[in-house]
């Protein structure tokens, strides 16, 4: 059985590249998870290679049971993102996914120069808890049962990102 992304794309969502993009990708991703940092180079490297034709969306699911900082790291991007600094603390985040601890964290926030008073605020707040647990339910709608999950065009794909990587290297020959 397919699963369909049960949740569109909407302007709650973090977005790079175009809206009229002809392919849209939806990570579910976390930023502990090993498999979701090796992915993480492999989608910049397909928004490199084919620019305004990809939309790519992240949403956070992070998987607290075994990765005990997952949650605070999507908060951390989330709290980012009110100051308008999503996708440099998501860059961030998977860059040094080995050190994602509550000092850790305010130390890539400090290198955003971000308001680090707001940021610690924001790191507490509800709105932003909501917003990360209503990301996972969607994923958990959608048939979201691990990370990096992707859904392309709506549709999930199964297989992980060299796999996604391969697929969209033969769609461009």
């Amino acid at each position: 059985m397919s699963s369909h992304l049960k949740n569109p794309v909407n302007e709650t969502d973090h977005i790079q590249g175009s809206s009229n993009a002809s392919i849209e990708i939806v990570e579910y991703g976390d930023y502990q998870c090993s498999y979701c940092g090796e992915a993480y180079p492999i989608i910049k490297r397909i928004q490199a290679k084919f620019g305004d034709q990809i939309k790519f969306v992240f949403r956070n699911f992070p998987l607290t049971e075994i990765h005990p900082y997952a949650y605070d790291a999507a908060l951390a991007a989330e709290a980012a993102g009110l100051q308008g600094k999503f996708w440099e603390m998501h860059d961030l985040l998977f860059e040094h996914q080995n050190a994602l601890d509550k000092h850790s964290i305010m130390k890539l926030a400090e290198r955003l120069d971000v308001d680090i008073q707001l940021f610690e605020e924001d790191m507490q707040s509800a709105v932003l808890q909501k917003r990360i647990d209503d990301s996972l339910e969607s994923g958990m709608l959608s048939g979201v049962n691990g990370t990096p999950s992707f859904f392309i065009n709506g549709g999930k794909f199964n297989g992980g990102a060299q796999d996604l990587s391969d697929l969209l290297d033969e769609s461009a020959e």
